[in-house]
């Protein structure tokens, strides 16, 4: 059973005590494991909805299992589909080095359908569709695979309460969440929501076999007008390969005027 929010907190204030009154709730009706970790995922889902369009600039900084690094420059762009059947729309144009700058990637998420995401490459003026099959394979040299660069919808999973636990200074509820969708290269996924403003704080993947593949830290997060929460660094470590790659996010920007036609496949050869 899936336990459905009737509308969207505007404030902190308004998340907190939503967030009480839900969990008093949950305990009358005794909820299962799966109805308490889909509550978990929906508030912090909910939690910043409402943004409409945003821009960022971004550094992604590679490094080996030595330690040698290698640093990009992106901007990422994201309008919001209010309707949580039908996935949100992002744009990821990199600007650095000059020997990739105009790549874009153009993401259109979907809920259980294969996201729809086409890749352009400047240096042989094409576009790619990206295979429902390859989303798994890892972005331009980096710790993130395709499937990690669209939407996190909520209805992309199912859920499992599994505990609540300190994370650092912080108390957070640990939930896990099952992939719905074909094609994933991960049999779950943990995640680590914080209490206090539900927030993620980190993510465990496991791959297809169930091993723990790589760990993502958010952290440095910022709430910006309209109670929106961003975490301006990420980090994801691969364990297997012990290769990493951190995310610095710089200059958000919300109310832009995006709409539809700015995330369309003729906008991907426009970008340089």
């Amino acid at each position: 059973m899936n336990v459905k929010l009737p509308f969207k907190p505007r404030n902190t204030a308004a998340l907190g005590l939503l967030s009480l009154s839900l969990f008093t709730a949950s305990t009358a009706l005794a909820l299962t494991a799966e109805e308490q970790g889909y509550e978990i995922a929906a508030l912090s889902d909910r939690s910043d909805r409402g943004f409409g369009d945003s821009r960022v600039d971004l550094q992604m900084i590679l490094r080996n299992a030595t330690g040698q690094e290698s640093s990009r420059s992106l901007v990422i762009t994201t309008l919001e589909v209010p309707n949580e059947d039908i996935g949100d729309k992002s744009l990821i144009v990199f600007r650095s080095p000059a020997d990739i700058d105009g790549t874009a990637l153009l993401s259109h998420a979907r809920i259980l359908d294969p996201d729809d995401q086409w890749l352009f490459m400047p240096a042989i003026k094409r576009t790619k569709r990206i295979s429902s099959v390859n989303k798994s394979g890892p972005f331009v040299g980096s710790e993130f695979a395709f499937e990690d660069l669209t939407a996190l919808e909520l209805n992309k999973y199912d859920y499992r309460f599994l505990r609540s636990e300190a994370c650092e200074a912080l108390q957070c509820d640990v939930i896990e969440r099952y992939p719905r969708y074909q094609h994933s290269g991960y049999s779950k996924q943990v995640i680590w929501v914080d209490q206090t403003d539900r927030q993620i704080r980190r993510t465990e993947f496991y791959d297809r076999r169930g091993d723990l593949l790589k760990t993502l830290s958010l952290d440095d997060y910022r709430e910006y007008p309209g109670a929106i929460w961003r975490p301006h660094h990420f980090s994801m470590l691969n364990h297997q390969t012990g290769k990493s790659t951190e995310l610095v996010y710089s200059g958000y920007a919300f109310g832009n005027g995006l709409d539809d036609r700015n995330f369309i496949n003729n906008v991907l050869k426009r970008q340089r």
